[in-house]
């Protein structure tokens, strides 16, 4: 099996579930920061950097973010942002990009 050899990786808040709105304030005006829960407040194109991880799975780097990917489950197993851990109340999700994406 050949692994992926590029994934988009979204940060966004570990509170959410779904799409729900984020309620607007009485009187609040619409805002560029606007944006519904659970919308990715991070993304990046990681590509794999053909080494292995501390965690023993391939490691994919990208616009500021480090991965450890299992491939056959699409597990990030660790996840560096701009050189840091991920901040407490985010959670990862991932896909796996094609050669047309």
């Amino acid at each position: 099996m050949s692994q992926p050899q590029s994934y988009e990786i979204l940060l966004v808040p570990k509170f959410t579930e779904g799409p729900a709105e984020v309620p607007k304030a009485k009187g609040a005006s619409e805002s560029a920061d606007a944006r519904p829960v659970g919308a990715p407040i991070r993304s990046a194109v990681v590509e794999a950097t053909g080494e292995t991880g501390a965690s023993g799975y391939p490691r994919y780097a990208g616009e500021g973010m480090v991965a450890d990917i299992d491939p056959a489950t699409h597990t990030v197993e660790a996840l560096l942002v701009d050189g840091a851990e991920l901040d407490i109340g985010l959670s990862v999700r991932i896909s796996e990009r094609t050669a047309d994406s």
